[in-house]
C-alpha cells in the first residue's frame, strides 16, 4: 500500500515552503534541520555567496554523497 502524502511547512533559510510527499513529520523536520545546517555551513565558509549558489552547492554535495553511497553498495554487492 502506498504511503499517504502529507503537507509540511518548512522554513529553509529565510523562506517558507510547503513540502508535499510521503514521510512523517519527524522525517521532514530532520531533513529541514540538516538542510539548514548545511546552508549555514556554506554561508559561513563563503559569506558573500548568494542563497541560490549556496543551494546549488548543497544540491551538488548531496548528490555527490548519494553517488558515493551507491558506488559503495554496488561494490559490496559484487563481493
Amino acid at each position: 500500500m502506498e504511503e499517504q502524502k502529507r503537507r509540511f511547512k518548512a522554513v529553509i533559510g529565510d523562506k517558507t515552503y510547503t513540502i508535499v510527499g510521503p514521510g512523517s513529520t519527524a522525517h521532514f523536520s530532520a531533513v529541514v534541520a540538516m538542510l539548514n545546517e548545511r546552508l549555514t555551513q556554506i554561508k559561513t565558509l563563503a559569506p558573500t555567496i548568494s542563497t541560490e549558489d549556496a543551494a546549488v552547492l548543497l544540491a551538488f554535495n548531496a548528490l555527490s554523497d548519494a553517488v558515493k553511497i551507491e558506488a559503495t553498495a554496488q561494490l559490496a554487492a559484487q563481493e
